[in-house]
């Protein structure tokens, strides 16, 4: 008979986890919710839904992001493979079709022999199972399953709220203003530019500033991420705050004008079509009206048509550096993962490949094999030494980032310093590969 192993969330981390774990000869049961019961922010019933942006950021080997998705190209990612498959232009980012992306993943989940995708909600976790069970309910884990991770970890669960920005549909845009370019490249580039004036971003940014925004409920503390601010959050830090931020306007000259913005906006594909695009930045948590007056102030959107506006959903994580080991597991509860943002990382990317890394240490740990954590100057080492050695007192989710890795021994000039950590990063997964025996 096979192994065993439960996964309870098929969102991003827990498809990933469930590929992984039956690829190595598990038997897996994923259970997931939808689409007898969606959360707030989720409206497919596919598998592995994308709702903030369809962006998994720089695909360039030489940044921390794109030396993650290397990493995991290595360790077989489905997720990775089908992004790869399904991407659409934006630069040198990884951008995907979001919805060929989630039905991809779900053909591939529920076409694999040795995975059951039961559409059932779970709501609490059996800490005497002998079943290996990862938990990857991700940021809208619903309460009740909070409230029994929280027992059985004896922390209270902290929470943040991550804001979802709009789609506009292309041919509402008013392209004798806007302009294709990506920063700093010659010619026309994967993205389209809106330009301001000072006088028009002045006006932009006190209409923001003035905006209604929609009421926390009682349960909620406005406790954002850093990386993933309400666009009216960052302009209520100061007049120039916008443009150091979503709206710098650096390397994006208009060819029309031979002139720099003041500010820009810029929007990016949302489908292989290119017939939507996201604003670039634009989490908000301004009411629906609001964000339709206020965002067709944005030069060459004054006609723009919605095909979705932008919200704000709560994040829940554990304070990873008390409650999880190495290989993801509950200190407390070994037989417990947590994986996907619920487990402190921050991004498609980051909670993707802690799934992975959860299904392949249950999956080890099935066979009575040695669990062995990345090497810290990998990527995957390096997220996972910021969910267990962070001081829990000033713990809070991240993004992968080199500033994660080890110090420099030596002195290496800035701009050989992504190459360098590709290059020691893929000799030290050749050599954790050596000690887990899978080349």
């Amino acid at each position: 008979m096979k192994k065993q192993i439960k996964i309870i969330g098929a969102g991003l981390a827990g498809c990933e986890a469930a590929w992984q774990a039956a690829e190595r000869g598990c038997s897996v049961q994923l259970f997931e919710m939808k689409p007898k019961k969606f959360s707030p922010a989720h409206s497919s019933p596919d598998l592995a839904e994308l709702v903030c942006s369809n962006s998994l950021r720089s695909n360039a080997p030489t940044s921390a992001v794109g030396l993650l998705k290397v990493e995991m190209r290595k360790m077989n990612s489905l997720l990775m493979q089908i992004a790869d498959e399904t991407a659409v232009p934006a630069g040198q980012a990884l951008a995907v079709d979001r919805d060929i992306f989630s039905r991809r993943v779900t053909e591939k989940i529920t076409n694999h022999t040795d995975i059951e995708l039961i559409t059932e909600e779970q709501i609490d976790l059996d800490p005497n199972s002998d079943i290996q069970t990862i938990l990857a309910t991700g940021p809208l884990t619903s309460e009740a399953m909070a409230d029994s991770l929280a027992t059985l970890t004896g922390k209270d669960r902290l929470a943040f709220y991550d804001a979802i920005a709009p789609i506009v549909t292309a041919e509402s845009l008013n392209m004798d203003i806007i302009y294709s370019k990506s920063r700093w490249q010659d010619g026309p580039g994967d993205y389209l530019n809106c330009p301001f004036d000072k006088e028009q971003y002045l006006a932009f940014i006190n209409a923001l500033g003035e905006g209604d925004t929609v009421p926390l409920k009682d349960f909620e503390e406005a406790k954002y991420f850093e990386g993933c601010l309400p666009i009216e959050v960052m302009q209520s830090r100061g007049e120039d705050t916008l443009r150091y931020g979503p709206m710098k306007p650096v390397g994006l000259r208009n060819p029309k004008t031979g002139k720099d913005p003041y500010a820009a906006v810029q929007l990016r594909m949302e489908n292989k079509e290119g017939t939507l695009l996201n604003l670039v930045g634009f989490q908000t948590k301004l009411t629906y009206p609001e964000q339709k007056r206020i965002f067709r102030m944005i030069p060459g959107m004054e006609d723009v048509e919605f095909e979705r506006l932008g919200s704000i959903h709560r994040n829940t994580f554990v304070c990873a550096p008390l409650l999880l080991n190495s290989s993801l597991q509950l200190k407390n509860h070994p037989n417990i993962y947590l994986a996907g943002q619920l487990s402190g990382v921050e991004g498609y990317v980051e909670s993707t490949a802690m799934g992975l890394l959860a299904g392949f240490n249950a999956a080890r740990t099935c066979f009575g094999q040695e669990l062995i954590p990345p090497p810290p100057t990998t990527s995957f080492g390096a997220l996972i030494k910021h969910l267990t050695e962070t001081d829990p007192d000033c713990f809070q989710p991240s993004n992968v980032n080199f500033g994660l890795f080890p110090a420099w021994e030596k002195k290496v000039p800035k701009k050989l310093r992504g190459e360098k950590r590709r290059e020691i990063s893929m000799a030290a997964m050749d050599e954790w590969f050596e000690q887990l025996k899978i080349l």
